[in-house]
């Protein structure tokens, strides 16, 4: 196949640096508000996850959440 390079595949940390790379670009390469967003994002996933724990039984979460410990 002429005209075809391959590449290597992207490992998880070029992935990373992708994400990381995109969410700064975001921001207008602002690293505060970069860094304020992702906290923000965050806060919002853990009080998601706060809110979905008591509704998951645990058998369904196969006692995940029972011993998940708390930071």
């Amino acid at each position: 196949m002429e005209g075809l390079r391959m590449t290597d595949p992207k490992t998880p940390e070029d992935e990373l640096e992708a994400s990381v790379d995109a969410a700064i670009v975001a921001c207008d390469d602002d690293l505060r508000a970069t860094i304020r967003v992702l906290m923000v994002a965050n806060a919002y996933l853990e009080d998601e996850l706060a809110l979905a724990i008591p509704a998951v039984s645990y058998g369904y979460s196969k006692g995940w959440h029972a011993r998940r410990r708390v930071l």
